[in-house]
């Protein structure tokens, strides 16, 4: 490692192998800042002390829990605003910084630039960075969101094929909708291999074109095992999927990038494959209640019409009615007429038709001669007379 001459004067002018303590710090110094790996690096432990200073600065104490090596290290006051989270005692983190010496005090201490949460933190703090960006980019837009198809006949699960998750998929949708058909696309669900392999088992899907809607699952787990759903890769395949996404990943308490780009997500695989088709007897029971409906529903059209038949029906029966009883009436008065005008209506009252011998029915006196015989018609029966003298007056 090359050094600045100046640096080295210190130790060429030593005396009988004796140095300064000076000269010695100058020395150390040179090592440690000089050091390309220690002017920038990334280090992880646990903060065993925090102090806020009154100048703004934070001190701090990052030890190794195994070994219990320990550095102590600064944030300057225009940094602290900088930083992902404060340094806190008990806190694992990842720090970034730069070793720097103490001539002074013979000391070295770190001066940190960054501190981030360290394991599941970090992992947590770069999904919630990554969540910032695609919320950004409008992914999650609930405007993006696509209906789920209300009677699929052909659906898509990716999974993983030893998932207890797929079993409970399958045994949820054939007691639910028997007959359905089911795309299985498998994936790796867990571990460094696991984005890649749930990104390109959701585009099989999508090049495949059968299925109308897909179904992403995974079980339960760690917090790090579902980390795999925040990635990226994954976020983006579901929302380039061509078909609407229900996913269903986790326990109730988990929530992923993925569902949040997802049209519509489950808190477990086996609520998502209840969500993504429905249940036959449902669907009968609702078939029965709106059959019951539509009867009630007509039987109570039939009724309002039968009254408004009834409503229009009396004013016809009154016009009928008065009408039979008027024709009755005029039939009454033309009987009586005819019986009136009945000749035999006549004789009954005592009259009588004369009748020449030859059928005339005579009308005038002078219409016979004497001695010429006559049939009078009676009531009852007839009689004949002989004419003795035929008389006007």
């Amino acid at each position: 490692m090359d050094f600045d001459a100046d640096l080295l004067i210190p130790l060429a002018s030593a005396r009988d192998g004796m140095i300064s303590v000076g000269g010695l710090s100058s020395y150390i110094q040179a090592l440690l800042e000089e050091d390309a790996l220690l002017s920038q690096l990334w280090i992880i432990g646990e903060v065993s002390s925090a102090a806020p200073h009154r100048n703004g600065h934070v001190f701090f104490t990052l030890q190794d829990p195994d070994t219990g090596a320990a550095i102590n290290g600064v944030v300057w006051a225009r940094q602290v605003s900088k930083l992902a989270v404060l340094p806190t005692r008990g806190q694992r983190v990842i720090v970034l910084g730069r070793v720097q010496t103490y001539p002074q005090k013979g000391q070295y201490q770190l001066t940190a630039f960054q501190v981030l949460p360290g394991g599941e933190g970090l992992q947590a703090l770069q999904a919630k960075q990554l969540r910032e960006r695609l919320a950004a980019e409008g992914l999650f837009d609930v405007e993006r969101k696509r209906p789920l198809p209300a009677h699929p006949q052909i659906i898509a699960v990716v999974s993983s094929p030893q998932a207890a998750a797929w079993g409970d998929i399958q045994r949820t949708l054939k007691a639910r909708y028997p007959g359905l058909k089911v795309l299985f696309s498998p994936a790796i669900v867990q571990g460094e291999q696991a984005p890649a392999s749930i990104a390109q088992a959701i585009a099989r899907v999508g090049q495949d074109g059968r299925a109308e809607v897909l179904l992403l699952a995974r079980g339960g787990g760690a917090a790090e095992d579902l980390f795999c759903f925040n990635d990226e890769r994954v976020v983006r395949a579901i929302a380039e999927s061509p078909i609407p996404v229900l996913t269903g990943i986790g326990h109730q308490r988990d929530e992923t990038l993925a569902d949040l780009v997802a049209d519509a997500y489950a808190h477990t695989p086996t609520a998502a494959a209840e969500q993504i088709v429905p249940a036959l007897s449902d669907l009968e029971a609702a078939h029965r209640l709106r059959k019951a409906a539509l009867q009630t529903l007509l039987q109570r059209r039939l009724e309002q019409e039968q009254v408004r038949l009834s409503r229009l029906r009396q004013p016809l029966q009154r016009a009928l009615i008065w009408r039979y009883q008027r024709a009755e009436q005029q039939q009454q008065t033309l009987r009586a007429r005819l019986v009136a005008l009945d000749p035999q209506a006549v004789l009954q009252r005592g009259y009588a038709v004369v009748r020449q011998a030859s059928g005339t029915i005579c009308k005038q006196a002078n219409a016979v001669q004497p001695g010429e015989l006559l049939t009078l018609q009676l009531a009852e029966g007839n009689l004949q007379v002989k004419v003795i003298d035929p008389s006007e007056s």
